[in-house]
C-alpha cells in the first residue's frame, strides 16, 4: 500500500530527473521563485539561454510583411 501512494512520484522522477530534483528542494529549502536572489538568476539563465536571430531581409525593408513570389 505505501508503494502504491508514492508510485507517482517515482513516475515523475523517471521521466523528468532534473525538474523534479530542482522543485523537489526549492520546496524543501521554501525558496519563491517571484523573491530577488532566484528571480535575477532565473532572468539571468532565462536571458543567456535566448536565441536572437538577425536575418539580412530585416535591414533592407523587405521582410516588414507579405512578399509577393513568382513560379515559372
Amino acid at each position: 500500500m505505501f508503494i502504491n501512494e508514492l508510485s507517482p512520484i517515482f513516475r515523475e522522477f523517471t521521466q523528468h530527473p532534473v525538474s523534479f530534483v530542482g522543485g523537489f528542494f526549492s520546496g524543501v529549502l521554501r525558496l519563491n521563485l517571484a523573491e530577488d536572489p532566484v528571480k535575477s538568476w532565473l532572468d539571468k539563465q532565462i536571458r543567456s539561454n535566448s536565441y536572437t536571430s538577425t536575418t539580412t531581409d530585416a535591414h533592407n525593408g523587405k521582410a516588414t510583411g507579405p512578399q509577393q513570389i513568382s513560379i515559372d
